[in-house]
């Protein structure tokens, strides 16, 4: 292996490369939120429902849950940047061609496309983070790497919207390509490119490595509580009486979740168990004050800006937990993780619909809570 010969030699993070991690992970959840801001004009183009329509985030999230494992062990032995090159070269020429496209059916073909390119980013930036950092910090520059989610996540509906309202949906489908373009330039110019390393561990084996079930546990009920409000925080505040107030609800948890990656990528290399534990009950605290206090427009706002400082960072916590525990077979370990991470996305959303059809808005609350109650028992109980 020839990793030394391009691993750094100093005791400092490389920025530079760090970037364009930071910058492939911000395409890849741009990418997949893209439509929610933008569905009542997509739907009118593709001739269908807005409810259809969303179907094209849902089926971005499946393709992703469903093409991390088979590709990460598909391409494992190949380079780490030629890998990364050819995702994003498939999620941006797939942008290019939903811009074009007209047919629903077409669309959600090419959105699953840009989904499994996304399968072969995700499992990719931990493990590459860390093997870019010099001993002592692959926490931080794993927390560096994925922070292109929460950043992803709190401009990619907003960015959308303003870009759909100046020349149409399509617009934004265009600058999300260029963007997609750029990234891959910057890695170019700037990404050592590792050797890849193929593990000979099998799924099965890796499965019962100790410590990594109650991660995956952890991780599955995590997302899925984050989901079943997240995706339905409209219906919440509108239950609230706050319903006027959703921009600048999503702006709090944005604000608060990049401002997370900041803090935490501080200390997670000294104190990544204790983060972990406080990410869950804290995130449950929150929960439960959303849960008793729909009345106190004060509480919510509180609650929602604790809540994204706490989600924020979790793909750090949980990703850098799979690398520690995992080993030689982090790769393995990583692309389950990203599978069950991407269903959980899909099925929360599931959940929530179900939630609210059966029981009512105020139901998707408790339910959140009752999942962060057993992500954080497991998480305190998982010693190793």
């Amino acid at each position: 292996m020839n990793e030394t010969l391009t691993a750094p030699t100093k005791q400092r993070l490389p920025g530079k490369a760090l970037l364009g991690l930071f910058l492939a992970g911000f395409v890849g959840i741009l990418t997949e939120c893209l439509p929610a801001g933008l569905l009542p004009e997509m739907s009118r183009t593709l001739g269908t429902s807005v409810s259809l329509t969303g179907q094209t985030v849902t089926i971005y999230a499946f393709a992703t849950a469903l093409g991390a494992i088979p590709l990460a062990r598909l391409t494992a032995a190949w380079p780490r940047k030629h890998v990364l090159q050819l995702a994003l070269a498939v999620v941006a020429i797939t942008n290019v061609l939903t811009a074009f496209s007209t047919d629903y059916a077409l669309t959600l073909v090419l959105r699953f496309a840009a989904g499994l390119g996304t399968g072969l980013i995700w499992p990719l930036l931990g493990g590459y983070a860390a093997r870019l950092a010099p001993e002592g910090h692959h926490g931080r520059a794993i927390t560096i790497a994925l922070a292109g989610t929460p950043v992803g996540l709190a401009l990619g509906v907003p960015l959308g919207t303003w870009l759909g309202s100046l020349g149409g949906w399509q617009t934004a489908f265009h600058a999300s390509a260029a963007v997609t373009a750029a990234t891959m330039v910057w890695i170019l110019a700037m990404l050592p490119n590792l050797p890849g390393q193929r593990s000979e561990a099998r799924i099965s084996k890796v499965f019962v490595i100790p410590g990594l079930r109650p991660i995956l546990l952890a991780v599955a009920t995590y997302v899925v509580a984050h989901n079943i409000l997240y995706t339905y925080i409209t219906d919440f505040l509108a239950y609230a009486g706050m319903s006027g107030q959703t921009g600048w609800i999503l702006f709090t948890f944005g604000v608060t979740s990049v401002l997370s990656v900041v803090v935490v990528g501080a200390y997670i290399d000294e104190h990544l168990r204790v983060l972990t534990i406080a990410s869950t009950a804290v995130f449950a605290a929150c929960v439960l004050v959303l849960a008793v206090f729909t009345g106190s427009p004060v509480l919510i706002y509180t609650a929602v800006a604790v809540w994204g400082f706490v989600f924020g960072s979790s793909p750090s916590l949980f990703i850098g937990a799979v690398i520690n525990t995992a080993g030689d077979a982090a790769d393995v370990a990583q692309s389950i993780t990203i599978t069950v991470y991407s269903g959980s996305i899909a099925f929360g959303g599931l959940v929530g619909g179900l939630l609210i059809l059966g029981f009512g808005t105020a139901s998707i609350t408790w339910a959140a809570l009752a999942l962060l109650v057993v992500s954080a028992i497991t998480v305190g109980k998982a010693v190793r």
